[in-house]
């Protein structure tokens, strides 16, 4: 019996000229040539580029440009030297101005596609440094013979190897000026080959990476790995499965508990200490004018009892807790449940509960489901929210502050809101990911 052969279609081999007439929600050009769509990575609209072929299918075609053959006057050059193959940023040759009204048009967009919605007022768009603001990442790890040993970094543009790179713009410092010195030490240890990742992660003083390792340690590795975190400060971690053998070597924790950085939000005078592993937001300046602008518009009172949902480790639960009467965080995860209560007995903040459940299954047997809230805020993954904005006529808010991390489905929420009788009074986006596609936005619903 014969089978049938999945075979890639042959791409065409000559590069083409394309004039590019519009952007794509991903920041990839748009181009028409022979009734097909041309997405074209590199390009801005009113530009004509030489591209060639990366993907090509029966109704559109993928292209990367080569040359640029008439600029934009939104091009800029790249401010790190490795923009055009590192896949760790896809926007570094437009200028931020452009980045930011961007992700603007693109959440206006979404509103207009899902039922023609509009707020009744745009929010200032939050930003902050566009370089070193990124705080988290995990990074890759790879020994290659012909390269000169380890290479650490980012995957390539459209593919799985590691970028070559020996700098990063967008790290923070602690980590994006030390790529060549981990190179270094994967170079230094026994299992150079099976270092799979080093996740990183940094507080408000302190730096943490979590090696990951397919093969044990020897104790010259463990002894290199410390002499590495004693030259740097930087505490480091060794995971050699799944997460629950993550442990710290340097410098040594009595207990699970010691192994914390820290955060604060100085105007809402909290402070956090999480796990390097715990979700927390990657830019620390827009987290603190995120957490401003949000306040701002849900305006808890004394006398109010308010639900904080995809609570998280409280984030936001903790200073809306210092100014409402009652405030009930939920979360999917009971580590970060315990994480919530650490941190709210560490700011001495004694009026919030927090209760592990799953936000997109049936949690109507729940105590604070039947408790009444007079305003609600949410940050829910990409996914978005729409299983839980059903139950919202039964939780009786007036206002809601909606976070999202994805304008397709906070325009897909807003339109369920707005079924409910409430309405979309502003919305903005916030700069979380310069450089790349990622919008972040924040919206206010009231009833």
């Amino acid at each position: 019996m014969s089978r049938r052969r999945n075979r890639r279609k042959k791409l065409p081999e000559q590069p083409v000229e394309l004039s590019i007439t519009g952007l794509s929600h991903e920041g990839e050009g748009i181009a028409q040539l022979d009734g097909k769509v041309h997405f074209v990575s590199g390009g801005l609209p009113g530009e004509s580029v030489v591209a060639h072929y990366t993907e090509v299918k029966n109704s559109y075609a993928k292209c990367v440009v080569s040359e640029v053959l008439s600029s934009s006057p939104e091009r800029v050059v790249p401010p790190c030297e490795y923009a055009e193959i590192c896949g760790g940023c896809s926007l570094q040759h437009w200028g931020t101005e452009y980045q930011i009204q961007h992700k603007q048009q693109v959440l206006a967009e979404q509103f207009e596609h899902f039922g023609g919605i509009a707020p009744e007022r745009w929010l200032s768009p939050l930003t902050a440094m566009s370089e070193g603001y990124r705080r988290k990442a995990r990074l890759g790890v790879r020994y290659v013979d012909n390269k000169g040993g380890a290479l650490v970094g980012f995957r390539e543009k459209r593919s799985n190897f590691i970028c070559v790179i020996d700098k990063c713009k967008v790290l923070h410092p602690v980590f994006g000026e030390r790529i060549e010195a981990l190179k270094q030490l994967v170079n230094d240890l026994s299992c150079s080959n099976k270092i799979a990742q080093f996740e990183v992660a940094m507080g408000d003083d302190i730096a943490a990476i979590i090696v990951r390792h397919l093969v044990p340690l020897t104790e010259s590795d463990i002894q290199r790995i410390k002499e590495f975190a004693q030259e740097t400060g930087i505490h480091m971690y060794s995971q050699a499965k799944g997460p629950d053998t993550i442990f710290r070597l340097w410098p040594e924790a009595a207990n699970k508990a010691d192994e914390r950085l820290e955060y604060s939000l100085p105007e809402q005078g909290v402070r956090y200490q999480f796990h390097p592993t715990d979700f927390t937001q990657v830019n620390t300046n827009i987290n603190r004018q995120m957490m401003e602008q949000a306040m701002s518009l849900l305006d808890p009172q004394s006398n109010e009892r308010i639900l904080d949902l995809f609570c998280g480790l409280g984030n936001f639960t903790l200073p809306i807790a210092k100014k409402a009467k009652t405030v009930v965080g939920v979360e999917g995860s009971d580590a970060m449940v315990k994480r919530g209560y650490e941190n709210a007995k560490l700011n001495g903040i004694d009026n919030v509960t927090f209760y592990a459940a799953d936000l997109t299954g049936d949690y109507s047997d729940q105590d604070w489901v039947h408790q009444g809230f007079d305003k609600i805020l949410i940050d829910p993954p990409r996914s978005g929210a729409i299983d839980v904005i059903e139950h919202f006529p039964k939780l009786g808010a007036s206002r809601v502050v909606y976070v999202s991390c994805n304008p397709a489905t906070l325009a897909r929420d807003s339109g369920a809101l707005i079924a409910q009788g409430y309405r979309l009074v502003a919305a903005g986006v916030m700069d979380m990911f310069p450089h790349t596609a990622h919008v972040e936005s924040m919206a206010l619903f009231e009833k």
